[in-house]
C-alpha cells in the first residue's frame, strides 16, 4: 500500500510485504490512485512521493513532470529496491529509504510532496504532515489519500466477508493505524496548520471480470498467506480455517457474473 515510511520504533506495516500485497501496490497509477493530483502536475515540478512502496505511482508521477526531478522515500529497504527496479531507464526519478517523520530534504524545497495510503498506518499523522509542509514550498501543495475501509460494499453478500472486513479493521487499529484515516484527512490536514485545504473524494470499483479476477485474486492469496494473516493468527483474532474460509469466499465473489466491490477513499489538497 503505499505505506513504507513510518516510524521504525513505533509503527508495523500489519500487511507486510507479501508478493500478494506488492501485486495490489504496482496496479496502482496517478490515473487511478492520485487523478486528483494529476491536474495540478506540470513539467518541471520537484516531488517527493512518501511511502512509495515498489514506485509505480512515483514513476507515473516521474514521466508527468520531466525534466522535474521525483524522489520517493519508503522505510522499507526492500520495497525501495523494487521500486529502482521498476523505475529502471527512467531518468529523472530516485529512490531512498527514510522515514515520513524525518525526510531527507530542506524546508520548502518541493514543488509537490505526495502521500497515497500512508496515513491511515501512522500513530501520528498529523506530525507526518507537518512534516511533509515542512518541506513543501509556499506556492506548491501536499497531497494525501486514504482509503476508508468502513466505506467497503460489496455483492453478492457473504459473511465470510463480513469477517474479512472486520478483521481488516482490527488489524489496523491494532498496529497504530485508523482505517478510516480517509474521512479524517481534512480535520488532520486543519491540525498540521494547513488553512487552505481542498477536500475531495473519489471510489475504487472492481466489477468486471478482469477487476475482479486481479481483486479477488490478490485478497484470496492476502488472506492466506501475507503478515496479515500471521498476526491474525498469532493474535488469536482468527484461526488459518477461518482464513481460509475468507479466501474461498474471495474466490466466489470473484467468480460471480454479478460481483462488485467498491471502497471510498478521502482525499486533500493542502497548500501551505
Amino acid at each position: 500500500m503505499h505505506a513504507g515510511s513510518m516510524s521504525e520504533a513505533r509503527e508495523t506495516y500489519a500487511h507486510g510485504y507479501h508478493e500478494s500485497v506488492l501485486r495490489s501496490h504496482r496496479w496502482r497509477t496517478a490515473a487511478n490512485s492520485a487523478a486528483y493530483l494529476v491536474d495540478r502536475l506540470a513539467a518541471g515540478m520537484n516531488v517527493l512521493d512518501v511511502g512509495c512502496g515498489p514506485g509505480t505511482i512515483t514513476v507515473d508521477i516521474a514521466r508527468r513532470v520531466a525534466p522535474g526531478r521525483v524522489v520517493g522515500v519508503d522505510r522499507a529497504t526492500e520495497l525501495v529496491e523494487a521500486a529502482r527496479r521498476e523505475a529502471q531507464g527512467v531518468a529523472n526519478v530516485e529512490f531512498r529509504v527514510s522515514d515520513v517523520y524525518r525526510l531527507p530534504a530542506a524546508d520548502a524545497s518541493y514543488d509537490v510532496v505526495h502521500a497515497h495510503q500512508l496515513l491511515q498506518h501512522l500513530i501520528d499523522p498529523v506530525a507526518a504532515l507537518v512534516e511533509m509542509r515542512r518541506i513543501c514550498r509556499p506556492t506548491g501543495v501536499v497531497a494525501a489519500r486514504d482509503s476508508d475501509y468502513s466505506t467497503a460494499a460489496w455483492y453478492p453478500e457473504d459473511p465470510a466477508l463480513d469477517r474479512w472486513l472486520d478483521l481488516q479493521l482490527q488489524m489496523i487499529r491494532d498496529s497504530g493505524g485508523d482505517p478510516n484515516a480517509g474521512r479524517r484527512l481534512l480535520g488532520w490536514a486543519r491540525r498540521a496548520g494547513f488553512s487552505d485545504v481542498v477536500p475531495s473524494a473519489s471510489v475504487w470499483c472492481f466489477a468486471t471480470p478482469e477487476n475482479r479476477d486481479f481483486w479477488g485474486g490478490m485478497w484470496a492469496d492476502r488472506v492466506v498467506g501475507s503478515a496479515l494473516a500471521d498476526q491474525a493468527v498469532q493474535r488469536g483474532l482468527a484461526s488459518r480455517a477461518e482464513l481460509e474460509e475468507i479466501a474461498q469466499a474471495w474466490r466466489r465473489w470473484t467468480a460471480s457474473d454479478d460481483g462488485w466491490f467498491t471502497v471510498v477513499h478521502g482525499e486533500v489538497l493542502c497548500t501551505p
